[in-house]
């Protein structure tokens, strides 16, 4: 029998949860979510999307494969979506204290003592995911032992974005390369790649894969950024958490290059963010999609695809300019999973097409997004 402290989930209307701590024993508040994947804790919880979350995972155990190493540079990590742990908290309904993997250098437990971020297990998240799915993603806080009481904290109402995104412009010339900084003057690539200004809103790392596999210069920028300061050939807006709302001046600036007719691309908060530049409106969803296993239906076609997905918020079809289309449905709850311009080469996905840790079903769009840029 481990010997672990005893801890809680407190709600927002009061609803008490008893459990074990498994990792940092301390206090946390955030907005509790759900997510319904049965693999990839080290990818969720290093995803920037999760930024101000308490992750409630419904499958039953956590920690039995434990964490790979933290290789690669901060920008660009091997194995982890992003520098860091970004989900204020991880509860499961049982943890291994023993793990197994060939590529794990420490335990999920340790890991999370290492960035001192919380882990419950003991909780019946069965009985947890109902309560959230019946009155929507709630305001928690977490303590353990003897830790302070903080007070909630709704992550909704400040900019995310800006804590999520990097703080500074950078170039990656290809895979393997060292990012470096932005110069004063972007000259053409030496080698006649096609640039794409990466609009960095909380990137999931994986996305930089997918495009550098593919034979792009990335340049990645802040939230903020004014891209249109430098040439390039394609435009992609990243992931992110949070309220699209707050991510006015990233708004602006995609509608000033839709002005161009360049291609344009988005994924999860890109999606919203394009859907924003057009015209149309986002909202808030009762309790989110976060999984592996979402069912999405392509617009005019029977195919249908199985996606991973990170979201809380969503575009309004019905808000939709007349040019504009939705791209993809969700087939659980009909919300929109994507838009597309008619007749401009500019589309988004709302779920992940680069998948980490899967499924990668849909990486193909990587590739559509490519070929306008070389068309």
């Amino acid at each position: 029998m481990q010997a672990s402290t005893d801890a809680v989930l407190i709600l927002e209307d009061g609803t008490i949860f008893c459990g074990r701590s498994f990792g940092y024993e301390g206090s946390a508040a955030g907005e509790v979510v759900f997510n319904t994947a049965m693999t990839g804790y080290p990818e969720s919880l290093t995803d920037p999307s999760y930024e101000g979350q308490i992750l409630v995972t419904t499958f039953p155990q956590l920690g039995n494969y434990g964490v790979p190493p933290a290789a690669g540079d901060d920008a660009l990590k091997d194995y982890f979506e992003g520098s860091r742990i970004h989900c204020r908290a991880i509860i499961a309904q049982d943890y291994a204290f023993h793990h197994s993997h060939w590529l794990a250098d420490r335990s999920l437990g340790q890991w999370l003592k290492d960035e001192k971020i919380p882990g419950l297990y003991g909780i019946d998240t069965r009985a947890l995911t109902k309560h959230l799915r019946e009155h929507g993603s709630m305001l928690g806080k977490i303590r353990v032992g003897d830790s302070a009481d903080l007070d909630f904290y709704d992550p909704n109402a400040e900019n995310l974005i800006a804590i999520a995104s990097c703080s500074e412009p950078m170039v990656f010339d290809g895979v393997g390369s060292e990012p470096r900084p932005l110069p004063e003057k972007l000259e053409a690539d030496p080698e006649g790649r096609p640039t794409v200004a990466l609009v960095d809103c909380g990137i999931k790392h994986n996305i930089i894969r997918c495009l550098l596999r593919r034979g792009v210069r990335v340049v990645r920028v802040p939230w903020n950024y004014d891209f249109n300061t430098f040439d390039w050939d394609g435009l992609f807006i990243s992931n992110g958490p949070g309220n699209p709302d707050f991510a006015q001046e990233t708004v602006d600036h995609i509608r000033t290059a839709m002005v161009t007719g360049k291609p344009i691309c988005g994924i999860c908060m890109g999606n919203q963010l394009l859907a924003k530049a057009a015209g149309a409106k986002t909202y808030k969803l009762k309790y989110g999609h976060r999984s592996h296993n979402q069912p999405v239906r392509r617009v005019g076609t029977n195919q249908c695809f199985v996606t991973s997905q990170n979201h809380g918020f969503a575009v309004d079809n019905d808000t939709l300019p007349s040019d504009w289309e939705p791209l993809f449905i969700n087939m659980n709850d009909g919300t929109n999973e994507g838009i597309r311009h008619k007749t401009l080469p500019f589309f988004s996905a709302q779920f992940h097409p680069e998948a980490s840790s899967g499924p990668r079903d849909t990486e193909y769009l990587f590739d559509e997004f490519i070929a306008l840029l070389k068309k």
